[in-house]
């Protein structure tokens, strides 16, 4: 996919974390870091930094959910972390968007922290992230 599609896919996803744009997608894939995941209605970006993993953003087209593309870019992720030598992996959830805290749960994460008021909505408001972790040395 390219960063325009990424892009694109992202906006129809997301209004609270803001949609990144393509050359902020650009600047991801341009890093040794970072590894994208794909699936045909959805992506995985994820990165890792000596042993640990961020997965910075999973996004499915609304009309492609609840068909398990969420859960396969979530194996895919720990695989990919693994490969590239990950033992621990976070991500950032806003406290509202409880379908994805779900699949997270339900792949194992756990909830390590919260910070207050870390996403903006477009009216101003603010949410609450919270922080989920998975312990990647097994499995």
């Amino acid at each position: 996919m390219t960063p325009e599609a990424l892009a694109a896919l992202h906006a129809r996803c997301f209004t609270t974390p803001r949609p990144w744009n393509a050359p902020e997608f650009a600047d991801f894939l341009g890093s040794r870091f970072c590894f994208l995941l794909t699936e045909p209605a959805g992506f995985l970006l994820g990165r890792v930094i000596a042993d640990e993993a961020e997965l910075l953003t999973v996004a499915v087209d609304p009309a492609a959910r609840r068909q398990g593309m969420g859960a396969r870019l979530l194996s895919g992720f720990a695989t990919a972390a693994r490969a590239r030598g990950a033992t621990t992996a976070f991500l950032e959830v806003a406290a509202g968007n409880a379908p994805a805290q779900a699949l997270y749960r339900q792949a194992g994460w756990v909830e390590t922290g919260r910070r207050r008021g870390y996403y903006h909505a477009p009216d101003g408001t603010a949410e609450d992230a919270l922080l989920l972790g998975c312990d990647l040395s097994r499995g």
